[in-house]
């Protein structure tokens, strides 16, 4: 009988020393697990913090005319804007852009507009130039856009910092497909569309910058009316998302090293 008693006190104290063990183990593991990840997320905390605070922030300049302001579309819904956005979906750290433009702008306007901003010694990360649909709807001589298109080029590219792997230049949009040209030679309008885009096209690859053609794509216009803005004549936010698409490549090319 006492033999039985004392296996029963025995394997009691075994079990009650064991389970004791078992505990101090547990919330000792316990609280070294809670340690540890608190240590990982205050590590990943701070290298994320000085990630962010590393990343060099970005900034852009959109020249042009009707086509950059985004006439008869919202200003989320500009060109410059959904570029902009879309790079910094991408993981770009920007600022919004800085949007020169206004409809009915010629290449001489455009440049008088830039000196009246004052903004001579600023520098930006990435500048987009597309300006001279209203040369040639006005009837405007190409020798002149010639002239007035390399020097607002001269310009963009010093606003890039005087590199010119940091601008991209758009070809002219044809309006000729447009419904506001429905009762217009449009054959003659393509053909000096290509004539003014021949010229800037040249003059950008001269300087070695990036040449975009949005010229086919404005096209497309004829076949789908849903690319033409209300007002029957520019581009609607669907178009320009197609130009954006096509110009972020270029993009990414030109901020690849930044």
């Amino acid at each position: 009988m006492f033999y039985f008693i004392f296996l029963h006190f025995f394997f009691a104290k075994c079990i009650n020393f064991g389970f004791t063990m078992f505990l101090n183990y547990f919330q000792i593991n316990t609280m070294m697990y809670k340690n540890f990840f608190l240590l990982l997320f205050f590590l990943f905390y701070q290298c994320n913090e000085n990630s962010n605070s590393d990343m060099k922030t970005l900034s852009y300049l959109a020249l042009g005319d009707s086509y950059t302001i985004g006439e008869r579309v919202l200003p989320v819904e500009r060109f410059p804007v959904l570029l902009y956005q879309k790079l910094k979906n991408d993981g770009f750290n920007w600022v919004e852009p800085t949007i020169i433009a206004k409809t009915g702008w010629t290449t001489s306007e455009l440049a008088g507009a830039i000196s009246a901003r004052n903004i001579g010694d600023s520098v930006f990360s990435m500048v987009s130039l597309l300006i001279g649909v209203n040369n040639q709807y006005r009837g405007g001589d190409t020798a002149d856009y010639r002239r007035e298109f390399a020097d607002l080029l001269k310009t963009a590219i010093k606003f890039a910092g005087n590199k010119a792997e940091r601008v991209l230049v758009l070809s002219i949009p044809d309006w000729g497909v447009t419904p506001f040209a429905a009762n217009r030679d449009t054959a003659l309008i393509a053909s000096q569309i290509d004539a003014f885009n021949r010229i800037n096209k040249e003059i950008a690859v001269n300087n070695g910058v990036f040449y975009v053609d949005i010229t086919e794509i404005s096209r497309f216009a004829k076949f789908q009316p849903d690319l033409i803005a209300d007002d029957g004549l520019h581009p609607s936010a669907l178009m320009y998302q197609m130009w954006v698409d096509k110009m972020f490549v270029f993009a990414k090319n030109i901020l690849k090293n930044e």
